[in-house]
């Protein structure tokens, strides 16, 4: 069973998130009413997903997140707030969150974004995704002259996380493990000077690969 960390400042929208979450039985969700506890809770528990408010006391979500990913740089974290603004947007990301959502959300469309999060795709909700492409275009570092060689295999993987398919999704479409999947990922974060899944993401928009 997975663990999903809420960590969202009012209670009974953390408790409806819980119990939307937790219904069909495939997840455990921990609580935390802040971004401090959000901090405490990853440092002290196994958490699968992060899904993380922006406005918070005590610590806000997106000095959480910096916070999170300085002493655990696998964490997964995603962005659930109200707030389609795109710079909330733009420096969630830069600090390393692997989605924004907005809380207007379903059950079933908080559920299948869990599950894309999980298998590390890349949520952007479609009210600010408009807004936060071309920025994160325009502030890529990376410029198409710049591209380091690349293998036939290795741009085709890159082109396939451009377009947000999962790890699972990418195997099924080229005919290979999940396990080499990961370790192509792997080596191209090296080999492009990339920190994770999103960056990988925007070189590939930002290349046109």
């Amino acid at each position: 069973m997975k663990t999903i960390l809420v960590a969202e400042d009012q209670l009974i929208v953390r408790q409806g998130l819980k119990m939307m979450i937790e219904h069909g039985g495939k997840y455990k969700v921990i609580e935390a009413s802040n971004g401090a506890e959000a901090v405490e809770q990853v440092l002290t528990h196994h958490i699968d997903l992060i899904l993380m408010d922006v406005r918070m006391p005590v610590m806000n979500g997106i000095d959480a997140i910096r916070h999170i990913r300085a002493q655990k740089k696998d964490a997964k974290v995603v962005v659930l707030t109200t707030f389609a603004d795109k710079e909330y947007a733009l420096e969630s990301l830069k600090q390393g969150a692997i989605g924004y959502m907005l809380k207007d959300a379903d059950m079933n469309r908080l559920v299948s974004s869990i599950e894309k999060a999980l298998n590390g795709e890349m949520i952007i909700d479609g009210q600010v995704a408009a807004k936060v492409v071309p920025s994160l275009l325009h502030h890529s570092t990376k410029s198409i002259k710049n591209i380091p060689d690349l293998t036939d295999r290795e741009r085709e993987i890159v082109r396939k996380v451009g377009q947000g398919l999962s790890n699972a999704e990418i195997a099924a479409e080229l005919y290979l493990t999940i396990g080499t999947v990961k370790n192509y990922i792997s080596q191209l974060f090296i080999k492009l000077s990339v920190r994770d899944r999103t960056q990988l993401a925007i070189f590939a928009l930002k290349n046109e690969i």
